[in-house]
This record gives C-alpha cells, sequence and structure tokens, in this order.
C-alpha cells in the first residue's frame, strides 16, 4: 500500500515533510501543495522553488504539483522539473477555491471537459516526465463525473487520484466513494483514494469495501494525528513526548524561516493538532490569541503540561 501526504497550501510544504519524516519515518510520497508554473523561458520563484530544491527534500520521494491551464507553461515546468531530477508531475483539479475555480483552474477547469481532455492529451504527449491528476467529481453535481472519468480513460495518465466530492461542497459532507470504486473498475490507469481517512478504521473500511486499493492519500488526518501512517501500517500512536518534539522541531524551522510570522503558521496547524488532546476546544482557546513568539511559547507550554493527551487523535471537521 502507498501512503502519501496531500497537497496542503501553507501546511504540508517542505519543512513540514522533512520534520514529519524525521519524527514519525517517511511516508512513501509526498505531493507538493500546488505552484504556478513560470513563464516559458524563466525559472520557478524563489519560494517555490524551494519546494522543489532538491536539497530540500532529500530522502524523500517528492510529486510536484501543478496548478494551471496553460499547456506550454506546464510543459515547460514539467521540463525544469526533469532537470531537477523529477519523474511525475501532478495537475491539480481538485482546489475548490472560489478565486481559483473563478480563473478556470483547480476544480474550475473540470467545466469544461472537451478543452481539459485537449490540454490533458498535449501535455501528456509533451512533457518529459509522467503525468498525474489530482480530481473532483465535478463543479456541482456528481453526474458530472461520468463524463469527465470517460475523458480520463482515454489518457495516458501515471494516476488519477480521486477526491470524491464536487467543488461546491468544498470539504463538508461525506464524500461519495462509490464513484472512486467506478474509477478503480474503469480507469486502465493507477488510481489513489483521498477524503476523510481520518483513523485506521476508516482506512481498513475503506479497503475493506474497495480491496484493489492500492494508494490513499492523507491530509487533515495526518495533520491531526502525525502517527497516523505508523498506525495504518500496525505502529504505535503517537505519544505526547513524540508530538511535543514533533511540534518544537517544526516550529524551529518555522522560526528560522520566517521569525516571528511562525506563529501564525503554527496557529494553522494547530487547528488540526488540537484533536490530538482530549479537549480540543480548550486548546484551541489557549493559543487562538497569540501574536507574539512569547505569548505562543508561553501558550503552547500550557498545553502541553495542563492539557490531557487524547487515547487516539482523530479530526472532526
Amino acid at each position: 500500500m502507498i501512503l502519501s501526504l496531500a497537497p496542503m497550501e501553507g501546511l504540508t510544504g517542505y519543512m513540514f515533510r522533512n520534520v514529519h519524516a524525521e519524527c514519525f519515518g517517511p511516508l512513501d510520497r509526498y505531493y507538493t501543495p500546488f505552484l504556478a508554473p513560470p513563464h516559458v523561458g524563466s525559472g520557478f520563484g524563489k519560494k517555490a522553488f524551494k519546494e522543489i530544491d532538491p536539497k530540500n527534500n532529500q530522502g524523500l520521494n517528492v510529486v510536484p504539483q501543478l496548478l494551471t491551464r496553460n499547456a506550454d507553461e506546464f510543459v515547460w515546468a514539467a521540463q525544469v522539473l526533469a532537470e531537477l531530477g523529477y519523474t511525475e508531475v501532478n495537475l491539480n483539479l481538485g482546489c475548490p477555491s472560489g478565486t481559483v475555480v473563478a480563473k478556470g483552474r483547480g476544480s474550475g477547469f473540470l467545466r469544461n471537459p472537451g478543452e481539459l481532455e485537449a490540454f490533458l492529451q498535449d501535455v501528456c504527449e509533451r512533457s518529459p516526465i509522467a503525468v498525474s491528476v489530482k480530481t473532483r467529481l465535478g463543479l456541482v453535481e456528481d453526474r458530472e463525473y461520468r463524463q469527465i472519468l470517460d475523458l480520463y480513460c482515454r489518457l495516458p495518465l501515471a494516476e488519477l487520484i480521486v477526491h470524491p466530492r464536487v467543488q461546491k461542497d468544498r470539504y463538508q459532507g461525506t464524500p461519495r466513494q462509490e464513484a472512486y470504486g467506478e474509477t478503480l473498475r474503469r480507469a486502465p490507469f493507477a488510481v489513489a483514494y483521498n477524503g476523510d481517512v481520518f483513523s485506521v478504521d476508516e482506512y481498513n473500511a475503506l479497503c475493506a469495501a474497495y480491496p484493489q486499493t492500492r494508494h490513499v492519500m492523507l491530509g487533515r488526518g495526518l495533520l491531526a494525528n502525525p502517527a497516523l501512517a505508523r498506525m495504518v501500517r500496525g505502529g504505535a500512536p503517537a505519544t505526547a513526548a513524540e508530538l511535543k518534539r514533533f511540534h518544537d522541531k517544526l516550529f524551529s524551522a518555522y522560526l528560522d524561516e520566517m521569525g516571528g510570522n511562525a506563529v501564525f503558521r503554527m496557529k494553522e496547524w494547530w487547528f488540526y493538532a488540537k484533536f490530538a488532546f482530549a479537549d480540543p476546544l480548550a486548546v484551541h482557546r489557549a493559543v487562538r490569541k497569540v501574536r507574539c513568539v512569547d505569548e505562543y511559547e508561553h501558550a503552547v507550554a500550557g498545553v502541553f503540561s495542563g492539557e490531557a493527551f487524547a487515547s487516539v487523535p482523530v479530526f472532526r471537521a
């Protein structure tokens, strides 16, 4: 079974990947938060390049993800990535953000199946490295996926990662796993599942319902429980000491990179990490108003010394 880390903007960048791998062991694969490809003839910007710089991803199997509808820029980016040693590039067709969708990118590209198919045919033919896709079912209704899946099945994709929600769902409601099952039955290429695998029980239920499953992408569940992949493979839950070590290393890495702004990056992480404690609301209240490093360190020290650790952390929306 392949276990991978989902691309979550602002959360699962190269610093998170490295610290998590050090503290809980590496996953089989990591997807970068989406990157805008550079203009043809130019290179990735400084911030984006840090995500794909081989020096920042040593020992990790990383797949860069691109957000675009420009085929020439996608192919150019794939060429740049190939020169850096990457063997696969992923197209983001899942982002539900309104500003992204309004520009016809992310899940907004699903609105135009004909244009999307032409785009994918073009980039699959010209890309020097394998092309995979992370998709939703459509924009408004599940039935849109029949036509979308038809076009995928006509293409030489390396893999299709299915998040079985439509754009309007955002991250609410229950994923329609039946669409994932249909993809497993029909697709001539590798298929992966992404969506609300927050516990070992949910992972086991997915695999029992769809025994052909070969790749599960973990996102919010792993942010709430950084030992989730280890537990899926029969390992032990995280201890409070392990979580504190992970926190301290992650905060230190962010401090070195962005100074005091590390506090706000860590507060994003705590939105999920609070579920590692028996009283997530108390943890939320402790960290939500902090603004500076001193305030943050004081609040977090109180959480780790005063809040009971959950027996099994599980994210709940």
